[in-house]
C-alpha cells in the first residue's frame, strides 16, 4: 500500500470554481436584473453602482486637478482668512485652530503662514491692492468652482449654479469659514468649561476628555455632510448625504491619524527632499484627502440613483430614435405642465418618476434644451426645464426635425458636392414625414 497517497490535500469541492464565478457574475451583473426586495440586493447594488461610478468617471484624474487647484490656492485661502481674522481680532485663535485640526500638515501650515504674512503685506501697498486683491479672489473662486463642477460631474449635471449665484454662495462661504473654526473653537473651550462645573473638578474625567476629543471628529462630520447635501446643482437625499458623509469624515480623520503617526518616516524624505521634505507629503494627503471626498459624492450618488441603473447597460447604448423619441416625450410632458400651470419638470423627477438613468435623463433634457424647445430656470435648489415658447404651434415631426438638425452639418465640401443629389431626395423624404407627423406637440399626451 502506498502510503503517500494517504497523505494527499482533499480535493477542492466539485464545482466550487462555478459557485464563485456565478456569484462575480451576480455581483457585476445579473444583480441589476434581480428584483427581490432584499437589503444585500440593494447593498450590492450600491456598490456595484459605487465602482463603476468611480471607475467611468476617472475621478483619479480629477483628484489630481483638484490637488492642483488646492496648492494653487492654499496661500490665498489662508491670507484671506487671517484678513477677516484680523479684522475681528481673533487671528491668533485661528491660527491654533488650524494647527489643532490638520496636525498632519504642522510644518506646511507654519510655513504657508509665513507666505501669509508676506502675502498680506504686499496686497496692502500701492497699486498692487487691486491686482492681489483680484488674484486673491480669482484662485479661491476658481477652486470652488472646480470643486462644484467636480461634483455635478459625478452626478451626471450639465448645467451648473449661475454666476450670480457662484458669487453669492461662494462670498458668503469664504466669509463664513472663518468664523465657523472660531465658533467651533469656542465651542470646545465652552464644554471644558461646562463639563468643569458639572464635575466640580479642575481635571478632566477620562470619559469628558474623550467627548472632547470627538469634538474636531463630528465637526469633520458636519463639514462632509454640508458638502455632499449643498454642493451638487441638484436635490440631494439628506439621510444619504448625512451617513456618507459620517463614514468620509471618519475616514479622513483616519488619514489624519495615520499621517501625524507616520512622522517618524520623514526623515527618510528629509535625506532626499532636504527642506523641502513637506511638499510630497502635502501633495499625496491633498490627493487621498480629495479621493476620499469624491468617493462620497459617488456614493451618495449611487445611493439614490441606485434604484434608476436597472437599465444602464441599455441606456449606454441607447438607439438615435428611441432616445429622440423619449426627448419628445418629455417635451410633451413639460408643455402639458406649463398649460396646467403646474411646477417646470426637474431632472429628479424624470430619474425618479420614470426610470430613465439619470445619466440619459441629462442627456436628453440638455439636448432639448440645445434644440431651443426647453429652458432652464433655477426652482429653489435645483434647475428645472419649461418650454421656451408657445408649444402648441410646434408640431411633433418639427421636433424630431428640430433634434435630428442638432450639431455642425454640411461643412464637407467635397462630400456635399458629390452627394449633392442623394441629400436634397433625403431632406424631401425627411419633409415628408414631418407632414405626415403634424400632431401638436400639446395633444400627445391627451392622445
Amino acid at each position: 500500500m502506498n502510503t503517500a497517497d494517504n497523505h494527499q490535500p482533499p480535493a477542492a469541492p466539485a464545482g466550487l470554481w462555478d459557485k464563485v464565478q456565478r456569484a462575480i457574475d451576480y455581483c457585476v451583473d445579473d444583480v441589476w436584473s434581480d428584483r427581490r426586495p432584499m437589503w444585500w440586493v440593494r447593498v450590492v447594488r450600491v456598490l456595484n453602482l459605487s465602482v463603476r461610478s468611480f471607475l467611468d468617471r476617472d475621478l483619479q484624474m480629477r483628484a489630481c486637478a483638484l490637488t492642483f487647484s488646492t496648492v494653487l490656492a492654499l496661500v490665498p485661502a489662508l491670507a484671506m482668512l487671517f484678513a477677516i481674522a484680523r479684522g475681528f481680532g481673533f487671528q491668533h485663535l485661528m491660527q491654533g485652530q488650524l494647527l489643532h485640526s490638520l496636525p498632519a500638515q504642522r510644518q506646511v501650515l507654519e510655513s504657508a503662514l509665513t507666505y501669509v504674512d508676506n502675502y498680506l503685506a504686499q496686497t496692502s501697498q500701492g497699486a498692487f491692492v487691486g491686482v492681489g486683491l483680484v488674484v486673491l479672489l480669482w484662485t479661491l473662486y476658481s477652486l470652488l468652482s472646480n470643486v462644484e463642477d467636480t461634483f455635478n460631474y459625478v452626478w451626471g449635471l450639465t448645467t451648473s449654479r449661475s454666476v450670480k449665484r457662484k458669487f453669492t454662495d461662494y462670498t458668503a462661504l469664504l466669509l463664513l469659514i472663518p468664523v465657523l473654526m472660531v465658533c467651533s473653537a469656542g465651542i470646545s473651550i465652552y464644554m471644558s468649561d461646562a463639563v468643569r462645573d458639572v464635575f466640580g473638578s479642575a481635571s478632566l474625567s477620562p470619559v469628558a476628555r474623550v467627548l472632547l476629543g470627538l469634538m474636531p471628529l463630528v465637526i469633520t462630520w458636519m463639514i462632509f455632510v454640508a458638502a455632499y447635501y449643498m454642493v451638487p446643482n441638484t436635490h440631494v437625499e439628506f439621510r444619504g448625504a448625512l451617513w456618507v458623509g459620517v463614514l468620509c469624515g471618519t475616514l479622513f480623520q483616519g488619514l489624519q491619524w495615520l499621517f501625524v503617526t507616520g512622522q517618524v518616516y520623514v526623515s527618510k524624505y528629509n535625506a532626499i527632499y532636504g527642506s523641502f521634505a513637506f511638499l510630497p507629503l502635502l501633495l499625496v494627503w491633498l490627493q487621498l484627502s480629495w479621493l476620499i471626498a469624491l468617493s462620497g459624492v459617488v456614493l451618495t450618488y449611487a445611493r439614490q440613483n441606485v434604484r434608476n441603473f436597472a437599465h444602464r447597460h441599455r441606456a449606454a447604448d441607447v438607439s438615435h430614435t428611441y432616445a429622440t423619441h423619449l426627448a419628445v416625450a418629455l417635451l410633451a410632458e413639460a408643455a402639458q405642465r406649463f398649460a396646467r400651470r403646474e411646477p417646470p419638470l426637474t431632472q429628479s423627477e424624470v430619474v425618479d418618476t420614470l426610470d430613465i438613468p439619470g445619466p440619459l435623463a441629462a442627456q436628453l433634457l440638455d439636448q432639448l434644451c440645445r434644440a431651443g424647445m426647453l429652458v432652464p430656470v433655477q426652482e429653489d435648489t435645483q434647475t428645472a426645464y419649461q418650454p421656451a415658447f408657445d408649444l402648441s404651434t410646434l408640431t411633433a415631426g418639427e421636433a424630431i426635425n428640430r433634434l435630428s438638425d442638432l450639431g455642425q452639418t454640411h461643412f464637407i465640401a467635397k462630400a456635399d458636392e458629390r452627394f449633392a443629389a442623394v441629400l436634397t431626395r433625403l431632406d424631401q423624404l425627411r419633409n415628408d414625414r414631418q407632414q405626415a407627423a403634424d400632431i401638436p406637440i400639446t395633444e400627445l399626451m391627451s392622445e
